[in-house]
């Protein structure tokens, strides 16, 4: 299984995945590629943008609707 099938299995059981979670969770240190790869295969994922507690943001990714 590559990442993004991981990634994608992640989203269908979580709803949605932060850089954080995907680089401890699957390993994925490039989340954005991979979230775009899975758009390119019909996936509705959102892009939403939040703050830490810090005010850094980052984003989180939601899966909309399962192609």
């Amino acid at each position: 299984m590559n990442q993004s099938d991981t990634i994608l299995n992640y989203l269908k059981k979580h709803e949605s995945i932060s850089p954080v979670e995907a680089l401890t969770v699957v390993g994925c240190f490039r989340l954005a590629a991979r979230i775009n790869d899975l758009r390119k295969q019909g996936h509705n994922i959102e892009t939403k943008l939040k703050k830490d507690m810090n005010g850094r943001r980052y984003a989180r990714y939601e899966l909309v609707s399962k192609a």
